[in-house]
């Protein structure tokens, strides 16, 4: 918001700051996008006495809603329509010389907001894993929920490269325009060539890059007003997917499916990348009817509010759900068989109880997801681009190895490297600590 506007300031005040030039509407797709998320895991997870499993696998018939429901694109979306805008307004305040210490400070404004509530999540949950293993716990539900809980970490992994390659791909567009994206999404089409018809080993992983960030790419686009047929975007993208999705290899699903040969999500194939075309038209045509909407004063406000603690809600929300299905086992509360009436019966108890953990945990951790002010000075690039890269390996290997069997030296393998969790978290600790010394 407004830099006249001082930290503590509430959430009526900063919402009477925001200056009128500003596009409210990218806000309320952010909020959307992430409480979209956050439902959409809710509403999947399938937990019994036995284990946790997925609605999506029990239930096919409800997979076409993941065309609706998938919306972390979205996101991307956003994201590269405000990093533009960002880095646009540092390089318009750089003192003379190097653009060194733009990228600096940049990346340090951009990712701090990221990183300190994310490094807060991973050390208080890597603390309780060694705490529950060294007495001997880590079994069922626990064991679990030391697995599932650091998943959501990729999606910060991924938004930590899209800041990092920002200003790099930012002067491609402004020179190439829609040729950039093209680019990206033809070099998205070339892994899947490789991937599915020459069975070329690990390239698949490349698309964790090419299909994000070209989703990415459309936001430099919307900042410069160069979508002007989202409905031609929209529906070339509903249909290749589906296109794709009938005649090719790709699943339904547009979210992970357990013991799926073949995922639209790890790694990202074309399919997802057309999935993303189709949402960000869609965003898009509902453009007038949701500004309008969040012109309303009180609108505008709840937006704010839930801008401030999003990312934390976002890092807790697995932790509080879990917690709800332990305290309900704890308490012998029966838990039904997914999809049955009365498991159906009983998902507005468990939203509600979810909503409210979560809260809880907002209101213990918000304080670490504040924004850090962008100040061109002294800084080293170099040593920036390093702290990231440490940060993005170390966030990807987490949420692929988890805090399960810490003591036992667990592993999982991030491209084609075995990575532990102790190994991840000093990844991430020391880029967290470069990006921080280098930007200011």
């Amino acid at each position: 918001m407004g830099s006249s506007v001082r930290a503590g300031s509430s959430v009526r005040e900063l919402a009477g700051a925001t200056p009128a030039t500003r596009d409210r509407y990218i806000d309320l797709l952010r909020v959307a996008s992430l409480g979209t998320v956050v439902l959409g895991h809710w509403l999947m997870a399938a937990v019994t006495s036995d284990g946790v499993g997925n609605l999506l696998a029990v239930v096919p018939g409800l997979q076409p809603l993941t065309w609706l429901l998938q919306i972390m694109p979205v996101f991307f979306f956003v994201g590269g329509f405000s990093h533009a805008l960002s880095y646009r307004s540092l390089l318009r305040k750089r003192p003379e010389g190097s653009t060194d210490s733009v990228y600096s400070a940049f990346l340090r404004a951009r990712l701090q907001r990221l990183l300190r509530p994310t490094v807060v999540f991973i050390l208080v949950w890597g603390a309780a894993a060694l705490i529950v293993q060294l007495l001997g716990g880590g079994g069922g539900l626990t064991g679990v929920t030391l697995r599932l809980v650091t998943q959501p970490l990729w999606f910060i992994g991924i938004y930590l490269a899209m800041v990092a390659f920002t200003p790099p791909l930012l002067k491609l567009h402004q020179r190439y325009g829609w040729g950039a994206f093209a680019a990206l999404a033809g070099a998205a089409v070339a892994v899947d060539v490789l991937r599915f018809a020459a069975s070329v080993p690990y390239v698949s992983f490349l698309n964790f890059a090419f299909v994000w960030l070209a989703v990415h790419q459309l936001g430099f686009l919307r900042a410069d007003g160069r979508i002007r047929r989202p409905a031609l975007l929209a529906g070339a993208g509903l249909v290749s997917a589906a296109a794709l999705v009938a005649l090719g290899p790709y699943p339904l699903s547009m979210v992970g499916m357990p013991g799926e040969k073949v995922s639209n999500m790890a790694p990202p194939t074309l399919a997802l990348l057309c999935h993303g075309l189709w949402l960000v038209g869609a965003v898009e045509l509902l453009r007038g009817p949701g500004a309008r909407l969040v012109a309303r004063p009180r609108v505008w406000r709840t937006v704010v509010a839930a801008n401030g603690m999003a990312m934390t809600a976002f890092l807790w929300h697995l932790t509080a759900m879990l917690g709800v299905y332990g305290a309900m086992l704890a308490l012998d509360v029966p838990l039904p068989e997914p999809a049955t009436g009365a498991w159906w019966a009983q998902v507005p108890l468990r939203l509600a109880a979810a909503v409210a953990v979560t809260a809880g945990l907002v209101a213990v951790f918000r304080t670490f997801e504040r924004p850090v002010p962008a100040v061109p000075g002294k800084g080293s690039g170099p040593v920036s681009a390093l702290g990231a890269t440490l940060c993005l390996l170390g966030v990807l290997g987490l949420s692929m190895v988890g805090f399960g069997g810490l003591l036992e030296g667990h592993t999982a393998l991030l491209i084609a490297v075995r990575v532990s969790a102790p190994a991840a978290v000093a990844m991430t600790l020391g880029g967290w600590l470069l990006v921080e010394r280098a930007g200011r």
